[in-house]
């Protein structure tokens, strides 16, 4: 890499040739400075000269992760550069700028987050930026969903099943959860940083991908299916072996509920269902494995309805919907099945209250 002086640096400071030093290193910006976001007059004053406080005082370290391997040209002579392997870790440690985390862990008192809760976020955020955030920031730029190795995996850390909180489910993790020794200190902070630490990677589509149609398809399995189907379907779910999702929303009803017109009829031996209808906007609908779903067994409204788990099988048809904010992730889908009549949750058409407002 090619040795700069302050002088020479000096001689870059006009728009045909524009060069700033940061951390020691020095970057030619002349191309860059007309794709500035705060636009390109910014940056002129700043022309050979070193800007590292200036450059802080607006940006994150965050930003030269990914613009030092494309800008930089070379080092400032008596200076003591940082490397990029720095910029690399910056994602994977908590900030230290102001409120860029939660205050209780940039040192003020909290008395919700205990010391397993700030093991829990740091060993979480190392693990997420090394295993995630290279896939899910490719992936949303091509607009494809998360891949199924990249899905187990998170499943396999135990990710899954900490952003579905407290429960039962907890006792069927793999390895674990990543910095927390005891899981049964795992409470719903350590949730709320399950989701946040997701959150982080700043790929909306890719993370709903993962968890948007998953944490309220496998929520209602774990908290009113039989045990068959927590053991047969839910621990394949919070393992990331399998995908689910929640199929309500109907063309004719979405906050309306209790207008589903897709009918489930009981077989005159009593040992399936028959199913016909159509779903769309069903977030994770093309590559689930598992629907649950919302449908009519009995009269108009909500005392008619009812709650199966459909399997993805033969009478079972997805295709992907493109939606601006949502890529491909919200989707449609047919079903005209037959399904077993256990797969019913909770009795057929019993105006149960059960989660996400949909009565059975």
């Amino acid at each position: 890499m090619k040795l700069i002086t302050p002088e020479e640096l000096a001689q870059h400071a006009s728009e045909e040739s524009l060069w700033i030093s940061i951390d020691g290193n020095v970057y030619d910006i002349t191309r860059f400075a007309a794709m500035h976001p705060g636009g390109e007059q910014i940056l002129h004053p700043y022309g050979g000269k070193d800007v590292t406080e200036v450059f802080y005082s607006l940006h994150r370290m965050e930003v030269l992760k990914k613009w030092s391997p494309r800008l930089k040209i070379g080092t400032l002579v008596g200076s003591k550069p940082v490397e990029q392997s720095v910029y690399e870790m910056s994602n994977k440690v908590l900030s230290k700028v102001p409120y860029a985390e939660s205050p209780a862990f940039q040192s003020f008192p909290s008395p919700y987050y205990k010391p397993s809760h700030h093991s829990f976020r740091k060993a979480l955020r190392e693990w997420v930026e090394t295993n995630v955030r290279p896939e899910a920031e490719s992936f949303e730029h091509e607009g494809k969903h998360p891949s199924p190795e990249v899905h187990r995996a998170i499943g396999k850390v135990g990710l899954l099943a900490a952003m579905i909180g407290q429960g039962e489910h907890m006792k069927y993790l793999e390895n674990g959860l990543p910095g927390l020794d005891n899981v049964e200190e795992f409470d719903l902070f350590h949730e709320l940083i399950a989701h946040e630490e997701m959150s982080r990677l700043g790929v909306a589509s890719y993370v709903d991908g993962i968890r948007a149609g998953y944490v309220i398809g496998a929520a209602p399995v774990w908290m009113f299916g039989p045990d068959w189907m927590k053991k047969e379907v839910g621990i394949p779910v919070i393992r990331g072996q399998k995908r689910i999702a929640l199929a309500i929303t109907e063309p004719f009803a979405g906050s309306d509920v209790a207008g589903v017109k897709t009918t489930a009829v009981l077989s005159k031996d009593g040992t399936h269902y028959i199913v016909n209808g159509t779903k769309k906007w069903i977030t994770n609908g093309t590559f689930a494995d598992y629907f649950v779903t919302a449908v009519r067994t009995g009269r108009k409204g909500a005392g008619g309805m009812s709650m199966l788990l459909i399997p993805r099988c033969d009478g079972v048809t997805t295709r992907d919907q493109d939606l601006l904010l949502q890529l491909c992730w919200n989707l449609l889908y047919y079903i005209r099945e037959r399904q077993g009549a256990s797969e019913i949750f909770n009795g057929q058409g019993e105006r149960r209250l059960c989660t996400h407002h949909v009565q059975l």
